[in-house]
């Protein structure tokens, strides 16, 4: 049986837990934060990427190569070696681990922007994720625990969504090959290139990886008449793979 000390003990490790786990404690939100929701430039409906709306003739969907540094170019030789052999064919995403950022905005799935007082969240149909950018005036963690999409921060310059994401865990993948690392930083910038098309640039940083900051941009277009669906991957996972990429059935029988 446990003593009423060590029960006192562990219910206050997890009111602790609790706390350390919820978000920071805010100021309660007022009338003036919720009507000023409403001076926020309007993003409502559903937003498919379109990789037509905005570069026509320029590659479609296919970014430009990062310049990397000599320890990744080898990690991407290492990687295409691997492909050769026969390995690196899949990634986890056969095994229903979400892509994370930045590849989850890069996905042909569409996204929702949601506005609440201090806090743009995206819903992503891919793997049903949540995306939440807290725009209360919050710093950016200095030690953020390692996240799929990682801890994102951001702030409106006019009609520009500014977002700063860090904290990304190695299992997702930047490019095909590389993993981010503690020194990986990403800055997107949403705006409305026009009514019904928002452009996203995306810069991503990292002194280990790359030589020069990786730019890409994703346009996506409005759909005022979708909804975002439920996606669950455990309902179809056929392609499996194992720890080298290497697919565990045969999907084509």
């Amino acid at each position: 049986m446990i003593g009423r000390v060590a029960l006192a003990m562990l219910l206050a490790a997890d009111v602790t837990s609790s706390a350390l786990a919820a978000d920071p404690v805010t100021r309660p939100a007022t009338a003036a934060d919720y009507a000023a929701i409403a001076k926020l430039p309007d993003w409502t409906g559903i937003w498919q990427p379109d990789w037509s709306a905005l570069f026509a003739g320029r590659g479609g969907r296919i970014p430009d190569k990062p310049v990397t540094t000599p320890a990744a170019t080898k990690m991407l030789v290492d990687f295409e070696a691997g492909k050769a052999k026969g390995e690196n064919l899949q990634t986890q995403a056969a095994n229903c681990v979400p892509p994370g950022m930045p590849q989850i905005m890069r996905m042909p799935y569409p996204i929702e922007f949601i506005y609440s007082p201090g806090r743009v969240t995206i819903a992503i149909e891919t793997d049903s994720q949540v995306r939440r950018i807290y725009t209360d005036g919050r710093p950016l963690p200095g030690d953020p625990d390692p996240t799929f999409n990682g801890s994102s921060v951001g702030h409106w310059e006019g009609d520009t969504l500014v977002v700063d994401t860090v904290g990304l865990s190695p299992r997702t993948s930047i490019v095909a090959g590389l993993h981010p690392t503690e020194q990986t930083r990403i800055q997107e910038r949403f705006h409305l290139a026009k009514p019904d098309v928002m452009e996203v640039t995306t810069t991503i940083t990292d002194p280990t990886l790359f030589a020069q900051p990786y730019v890409l941009r994703q346009p996506y277009a409005r759909k005022r008449e979708w909804q975002i669906r439920e996606y669950i991957c455990e309902e179809n996972n056929r392609d499996a793979a194992d720890p080298f990429g290497r697919p565990t059935m045969d999907i084509s029988k």
